[in-house]
């Protein structure tokens, strides 16, 4: 294990009922930057009990509407123009990752002179943020309680990840009840990108990582049992509970204490995305078993342990190496039964940008902590991905 400090300074508040919790965790008189995505919180009725509680507080609410499923810096510029202009004290995001991404950015950028876009292309760092809350409601990217945030710059066509430590929300309101409107493809998106974060951190050099191991091991054998019984019923409270807190647990740190993970694939996708606006949990879908197939010989051990303790293969009479490929294969099978896609041609994605996807993907040079990539890394697996 690597030496580590671990500090996480979100409050979750977790399970039904949750929402009035806002009456004492938004402070009284507030100026509030309410940031959202599309229509689905209206409908649903958290709209007005967002608003109702903000009432209560004697809060004056701005809004902010309209956040891509993959945050654009324009929407981030018109939030930051908004908490200039009307003096913002708290921004509250309602909704997933996405929404939450935004907030962060806008955070951020209410209180640096400059472009934001400076701050997450790692030209600057933020020394301070506007306090943020969130109402998660989407099971994903456990934006919830880190402080990491992917944005995309549409003109340039870039998709970047980047965090601060001024960037974790206040506290995240989870009520599993919120998540019953999400459509099916988005659930499955979302429980892709849990396993994928999982991933992320499982697949590492450290060493003497058995406590660490055996939460992620944890995490993805839940999804994978919780997963086909969700998508039989989506207004299932159990099996939303069940995700939305594996999604949280997936990224808030505790995985990744003592150990270094990859973060290859998700780079990987954000150049995808970043050109062709595909889902994120879509392209890592597509993009993961190849990384995984191209890397295995990095860690064959790694690879014949995910096969056995996570998705059961019996490993008698088969060398290291062919269990690791049964594993793979077992993913690649799980994420098909539950509707992901397989390959970008899922999304009418060709080899014509291939090149322009790798040059993104390499802005910042070779990457990769389990094993690092260099160009022709990132096109041989985009060309397996086709």
């Amino acid at each position: 294990m690597n030496t580590f400090t671990f500090h996480n300074p979100t409050k979750l508040i977790f399970g039904k009922g949750t929402l009035e919790q806002l009456r004492t965790q938004v402070p009284q008189g507030s100026t509030v930057l309410l940031v959202y995505g599309g229509g689905s919180i209206k409908r649903g009725g958290l709209y007005d009990g967002v608003l109702g509680h903000l009432k209560e507080l004697g809060a004056k609410v701005h809004e902010l509407s309209g956040v891509e499923p993959n945050p654009r810096l324009t929407t981030v510029h018109r939030g930051v123009e908004i908490c200039r202009n009307e003096g913002v004290s708290f921004i509250l995001a309602v909704g997933g990752g996405s929404v939450i991404d935004c907030t962060k950015a806008i955070a951020v950028g209410a209180k640096y002179e400059g472009d934001v876009w400076e701050i997450i292309t790692r030209k600057a760092a933020a020394h301070d943020a506007l306090p943020f809350g969130t109402v998660l409601t989407l099971a994903a990217t456990g934006s919830e309680m880190n402080s990491g945030s992917v944005i995309t710059n549409w003109e340039t066509k870039e998709k970047f990840g980047w965090g601060s430590p001024h960037a974790f929300p206040r506290f995240s309101i989870l009520d599993p009840e919120f998540t019953f409107s999400v459509p099916r493809d988005q659930t499955v998106y979302g429980m892709v990108d849990i396993m994928s974060h999982v991933f992320e951190t499982y697949f590492n050099h450290t060493g003497n990582s058995l406590v660490q191991d055996g939460f992620c091991e944890t995490i993805l054998r839940t999804v994978i049992d919780t997963a086909p019984k969700l998508l039989q019923d989506l207004s299932s409270f159990e099996h939303r509970e069940t995700i939305l807190y594996s999604g949280t647990m997936a990224l808030n740190g505790v995985l990744a204490m003592g150990v270094r993970g990859d973060w290859a694939t998700h780079n990987i996708e954000h150049a995808v995305s970043a050109v062709y606006d595909i889902p994120h949990g879509g392209g890592l879908a597509i993009l993961f078993p190849n990384w995984m197939e191209h890397v295995l010989d990095s860690g064959v051990g790694r690879f014949k342990q995910m096969a056995v303790n996570v998705f059961g293969v019996d490993p008698s009479g088969k060398s290291d190496r062919e269990t690791a490929l049964e594993g793979i294969a077992a993913l690649r099978a799980f994420w098909t039964s539950i509707g992901a896609p397989s390959r970008l041609a899922d999304y009418e994605i060709g080899d014509d940008r291939l090149e322009e996807m790798a040059d993104k993907a390499m802005v910042y040079g070779p990457f990769g902590h389990f094993q690092k990539l260099d160009r022709e890394d990132v096109l041989a697996i985009y060309r397996k991905s086709l």
